[in-house]
């Protein structure tokens, strides 16, 4: 029920209007986005890099609705492309297709994704990862990315979401050689006709599309969970099986979890995803709905305690 309100708050005007006012909100928020511009969350980068983490960017920013404001998008990831290259960072870019056109024409958005990735292969390489929004926007994020993959191959991925029923034939149909696959549990508001409602359905979900993921020889694999469970199960598999550590990475966000992540970057390769920018309500709250301890934390911040 918490989880259900506060994914329903993530898209409400209203509360998002009130909280962007409210500078105690802002504040507390500031635990999971490294800034609301690229130059703060640059210092984190390079912080965490030192600490042995790779570091994923991310422009916070939901749906689109006009051309010339895409571009603006378009523009600010060509920036972080820039500083990636410049100052040499160990990242990556993972962005939303709605936030690059998707719901003006589905051509604009290829054609913006492939100027990131252009600029991005003329720069430092920089890998692009395509981040999966909620299911209406599933077939067109996955027509993206394989027209893309063709283009640039492992310079593109895409996320995976573990609580929809199909993930599993989506990555039987997405595998192969230089497939790079984020797996993710999910974080929007879905039907139960198309989606787990129950976490230990989708805990097992998951476990069984990272070990179907690890088993397709030379494709590389995202584990993205903070869940011990989910990070111990992979582990097992991967000693099992012998994976190499090429094959595959953990990924975390910036600002949950802090000591596990710092425990898993002793073993293993590790990222940490980092937003940036000052349409920062969407992405906090859905951070709060997917970990009760999150709202915990921001309910002490808030007032003081």
């Amino acid at each position: 029920m918490l989880r259900s309100i506060l994914l329903y708050l993530s898209v409400a005007g209203w509360a998002q209007r009130i909280a962007t006012r409210n500078w105690l909100a802002r504040r507390v928020a500031r635990r999971f986005v490294a800034g609301e511009t690229l130059e703060e969350s640059v210092a984190v980068a390079k912080a965490l890099n030192q600490d042995g983490f790779r570091v994923t960017f991310t422009y916070l920013g939901e749906a689109v609705y006009r051309e010339e404001e895409t571009r603006q998008v378009v523009a600010e990831y060509q920036r972080v492309n820039e500083v990636i290259a410049r100052e040499n960072l160990n990242a990556e870019i993972s962005l939303k297709v709605t936030q690059l056109g998707l719901e003006i024409d589905e051509e604009i958005c290829h054609n913006n994704l492939r100027d990131i990735l252009n600029h991005a292969r003329e720069r430092a390489g920089t890998r692009v990862v395509l981040d999966m929004e909620s299911s209406p926007y599933l077939e067109a994020t996955l027509r993206l990315y394989r027209g893309l993959r063709e283009e640039f191959g492992a310079q593109v991925g895409v996320a995976i979401q573990a609580y929809l029923f199909r993930s599993a034939e989506d990555l039987t149909q997405l595998a192969a050689p230089d497939a790079v696959i984020r797996i993710v549990k999910g974080a929007y508001l879905e039907s139960p006709a198309i989606a787990f409602d129950d976490k230990a359905k989708v805990d097992e979900n998951y476990v069984r599309l990272v070990e179907q993921f690890l088993s397709d020889d030379g494709a590389f694999l995202d584990i993205a969970t903070h869940d011990e469970k989910m990070i111990t199960a992979a582990q097992r598999f991967i000693a099992a099986n012998e994976i190499p550590p090429d094959r595959y990475e953990f990924q975390m966000l910036y600002g949950i979890r802090n000591e596990l992540q710092r425990e898993l970057v002793a073993d293993e390769p590790t990222c940490v995803l980092i937003s940036f920018g000052e349409e920062w309500y969407p992405y906090f709250v859905r951070r709060l709905a997917e970990r009760p301890a999150n709202l915990v934390f921001f309910l002490r911040g808030l007032f003081g305690r």
